[in-house]
């Protein structure tokens, strides 16, 4: 598989490592993005492969749970530039997007394109392009979830760079207890700022649970280490992946003490009832987007020639 400057220059970004050492990685995978970050991990280069932390986007995110119904919604969109982003007009587009996705139940963005734009007139298409021509920049609904049972709770940091919803089984009559309530903004919180990637170690994909063991295998055996100790290793390092990826493995922020799913626990005991957390949404702003290409790009491709 041939592999482009644009390539070169989107695994530096995802890793943080030099373009010479980026480029042998894509020759030696044959351009394939994620078995080069695989190879720069084994070698030491890359400690960590995290998309949200070097890709950049304009925009925001926001998230919101209707009063009346308690359903959730997290939606990003997309724009040219942080001062486009911070507007009036943009953030009002958010908001409206947002509600539309409550009002209208849409199945995907096509759905959410014809939708009335916030109970109006006009579509939210329709909506968009007359945002375009007053902000005067290219708008991008990129995505959507909406979650529309039990307890919802929605949280926005920074001003936008980062939303997260919550879902939450609460005992019957107990869903609007601040307890509970407390415990969803806790939990999106812990999301935002530990940047799990699922909910449980259960949940996590095969592909990606073997592509850990091998790249820990491949470090291990680096290490010299015999093969029966070195899948032992192993077996405790995949404890600590799910730690560190799964959302109710991990340490609690507020409370070192204490995992997430212990904190949990700990609540639902106070209320006197069982809490499950079903499932969780984070977006970042920009995340896996290339921010844009400059002269940096043609630079990277007189490598690649």
């Amino acid at each position: 598989m041939a592999f482009t400057a644009k390539d070169v220059q989107n695994l530096r970004e995802l890793t943080g490592v030099g373009m010479m050492d980026c480029k042998k990685a894509l020759t030696e995978t044959g351009g394939d993005i994620d078995g080069a970050i695989a190879y720069l991990r084994e070698k030491g280069m890359a400690a960590a492969a995290k998309k949200a932390g070097r890709i950049a986007a304009e925009g925001a995110v926001f998230a919101t749970v209707d009063p009346q119904g308690g359903c959730g919604a997290i939606i990003e969109i997309n724009c040219e530039t942080d001062f486009a982003a911070k507007s009036e007009d943009f953030q009002a587009f958010l908001q409206g997007v947002a509600a539309t996705v409550l009002q209208a139940r849409p199945a995907g963005l096509s759905e959410l394109a014809a939708a009335p734009f916030d109970g109006g007139t006009l579509s939210v298409e329709e909506t968009l392009r007359e945002r375009v021509l007053k902000i005067g920049e290219n708008l991008q609904i990129r995505r959507f979830e909406r979650f529309t049972d039990s307890v919802n709770v929605a949280y926005v940091h920074m001003g936008g760079k980062i939303g997260v919803l919550v879902n939450l089984k609460a005992p019957d009559g107990l869903g609007d207890d601040p307890r509970v309530l407390r415990l969803g903004r806790d939990l999106a919180m812990q999301a935002a700022a530990m940047r799990p990637e699922w909910l449980r170690s259960d949940e996590v994909d095969a592909k990606s649970l073997e592509g850990e063991r091998a790249i820990l295998m491949s470090q291990a055996m680096a290490e010299g280490k015999p093969q029966a100790v070195a899948e032992k290793i192993v077996a405790g390092r995949i404890n600590k992946f799910f730690a560190e990826k799964c959302l109710l493995s991990q340490v609690f922020v507020k409370d070192n003490k204490l995992s997430v799913a212990q904190y949990v626990d700990t609540v639902a005991k106070d209320i006197g009832g069982e809490i499950e957390v079903t499932r969780f949404v984070r977006y970042e702003k920009g995340e896996g987007i290339a921010k844009r290409e400059d002269d940096f790009a043609d630079e990277v491709a007189k490598m690649t020639k």
